[in-house]
């Protein structure tokens, strides 16, 4: 990932393409990281791209089964070396989109939690209505604060108006170091995928 990388960096979700994809890009318009799932995987094992031409990867997620019913997924660079792991709370998910982020020794580093779960209810509710549905991008946008194991907050990930694309920005709050930057972009990438039936 690039070390020069400016912020606001910016995710932006292909919803008219078959398989999910994104591109996620810096605050000067260069390439970061591009994401295309694969279909019909039963167990998640993704391929982050240097670019959309799919050449050169540079880091996997791969799909881990956690003690409970929440699933967490390894973060790795391209040769398979470990830099930590994501996992999602399964029970106050439920109600509150919540994230843990773990470095390469196990140790809690982040969290990352959905702002106002009103959104997730109403935009949920609206999405089903019959041509009000496609319009739920423009009024309910979810945010997530991203704080460190003092509790500060340290980001915000929070998804723009939009009609046909989902945009999401993430704005850093406090220095972070290149490690840290690379679990928090990689989680971000893979809580998008997995969040990715909302609005």
């Amino acid at each position: 990932m690039n070390i020069n990388m400016t912020y606001p960096i910016e995710f932006e979700f292909k919803i008219m393409a078959l398989a999910p994809q994104f591109y996620v890009r810096d605050g000067a318009g260069r390439d970061v990281a591009y994401v295309k799932q694969k279909l019909f995987k039963l167990k998640e094992d993704i391929t982050v791209f240097e670019n959309a031409s799919q050449t050169t990867p540079i880091y996997k997620i791969k799909a881990n089964q956690w003690i409970d019913w929440s699933a967490s997924y390894i973060l790795s660079d391209a040769a398979g070396h470990e830099l930590g792991r994501m996992g999602r709370k399964g029970g106050r998910s439920l109600w509150k989109a919540t994230y843990e982020i773990f470095d390469a020794s196990n140790t809690q580093e982040f969290k990352i939690e959905e702002d106002n779960a009103f959104v997730k209810i109403m935009d949920a509710v609206f999405s089903e209505i019959p041509i009000l549905g496609i319009f739920t991008g423009y009024v309910f946008n979810p945010k997530y604060n991203i704080f460190n194991e003092k509790g500060e907050k340290v980001a915000e990930f929070a998804k723009e108006s939009s009609f046909l694309g989902k945009k999401f920005k993430l704005h850093q709050l406090s220095d972070l170091n290149v490690q840290e930057e690379e679990r928090i972009i990689l989680s971000l990438m893979m809580m998008v995928l997995l969040e990715r039936s909302r609005g």
